[in-house]
């Protein structure tokens, strides 16, 4: 009697995981997809670099600044409305972008379609409802493998933009060169939202429809989740900066070609996504602090030859790799630590740490852009990433002393009273 309904909750778990993961990847690609077309953006719109940098980075704050209420939002309404409705209302201002012809329009469309952004608070929060508290780990990890969307625009942008015509197709019905892209995006978005709503199981779960506000916001009051916020910004908010960062490095510094560019820079982001799984496993077998402790350890060893003049494309390309594998496991493991510290506020607490590491794929940019004109070195970006990490893993080593020193403090305690 009982196997069944475990067998169908096991489905239904399983549907939300495939499709959540499905919609994020899409919405990271469309998320993100100015780290790329901004390059030939530049050029047919004559931007400066510090209005490419605006653009990119106004996406991202959109993608950031909602994720806390759109957390709450998933517990109280369910995930499957909420993500139909983000992909539909995200296709809109993503067809626009492929029209636009000025800085301003550019500006007003990222900053809409960045919305997409959000989708990651969504799906944390639905899948958090549906699996089994002994597999989020994997699960969780397992639906942030979509930030691997990001590198699908570096892989297929470049080449669609060469294939397809200026003058577009169709007789100009559809538009040509990087304008293609944001058209086939938003044919993407529409039939992803129509996969979500009539493939989602039903009726959702909605763990937070009962709760009431003052409640729902009292974790917000403890520093740790602030910490945490924290430490995704070093593993989540750096990715999402390098990735829009990247392309434009390998170029200016390196003198790439666009498509070799990007190709480095989806080195990059694969292992910082596609090892989100893997950070996952080891969180549930391990615990999510050790596996954090060394995540640390191991970017900030990577980050050091990274801050050099003069360092050589291929220990360059070394590096950023190391870094994307220890992004990878480390967005894994620190979420690991939400649904252990807050099972019934996973929607709110996850969207808060989500939107302190966006928001740090937000500042990030703009400070990469700021300091390396006021100091020249476009290595200056990982100056920044090396103080973030310090900072980050000073403030886990003092937690972990102090759990160590009030362990040792239990122990002689319970020897004091056996004696």
């Amino acid at each position: 009697m009982t196997s069944q309904p475990r067998s169908e909750s096991e489905s239904a778990a399983s549907r939300v995981l495939i499709l959540s993961t499905a919609a994020f990847t899409l919405c990271f690609a469309v998320w993100l997809m100015l780290g790329v077309l901004a390059v030939p953006m530049r050029e047919a719109l004559g931007l400066s670099r510090l209005q490419v940098t605006w653009i990119t980075a106004i996406a991202v704050l959109s993608g950031s600044i909602f994720r806390l209420p759109f957390g709450m939002l998933t517990d109280r309404y369910g995930g499957r409305a909420m993500m139909t409705g983000l992909l539909l209302v995200t296709a809109v201002p993503c067809y626009l972008l492929s029209l636009a012809g000025s800085y301003w329009e550019v500006m007003f469309c990222a900053l809409a379609f960045g919305i997409a952004g959000n989708t990651f608070s969504v799906g944390i929060a639905w899948n958090a409802a549906w699996q089994p508290r002994e597999k989020q780990g994997v699960a969780l990890g397992t639906f942030g493998a979509g930030n691997v969307g990001a590198s699908v625009t570096k892989l297929i942008a470049p080449t669609l933009i060469t294939l397809v015509p200026a003058a577009g197709l169709l007789g100009s019905a559809i538009p040509g060169g990087y304008r293609f892209v944001p058209v086939m995006y938003t044919a993407m978005l529409i039939v992803m939202a129509a996969l979500v709503w009539f493939l989602s199981p039903t009726p959702d779960r909605t763990p937070g429809a009962t709760r009431s506000l003052a409640s729902m916001m009292t974790p917000l009051r403890e520093v740790r989740v602030w910490r945490f916020g924290l430490y995704y910004v070093v593993v989540f908010g750096a990715y999402v900066a390098f990735s829009l960062r990247l392309p434009t490095y390998y170029t200016d510094v390196y003198e790439l070609p666009l498509p070799t560019a990007a190709l480095l820079t989806a080195l990059f982001i694969f292992p910082a996504s596609l090892l989100r799984p893997l950070g996952g496993y080891w969180s549930d077998r391990f615990g999510p602090r050790p596996v954090t402790y060394g995540v640390f350890i191991a970017i900030l060893i990577a980050c050091v030859p990274l801050m050099l003049p003069g360092t050589s494309l291929t220990v360059f390309t070394g590096c950023v790799l190391a870094l994307g594998v220890g992004m990878g496991i480390g967005k894994a493991s620190v979420y690991k630590y939400i649904p252990e510290y807050y099972a019934k506020d996973v929607g709110l607490v996850g969207g808060l740490v989500g939107t302190l590491g966006a928001l740090g794929g937000f500042f990030m940019p703009l400070g990469f852009g700021y300091l390396e004109s006021a100091t020249g070195r476009p290595e200056a970006c990982f100056w920044v990433m090396f103080a973030l990490i310090v900072v980050s893993f000073g403030w886990l080593h003092t937690v972990v002393l102090g759990i160590r020193r009030e362990s040792h403090a239990r122990s002689a305690m319970t020897i004091a009273a056996a004696e």
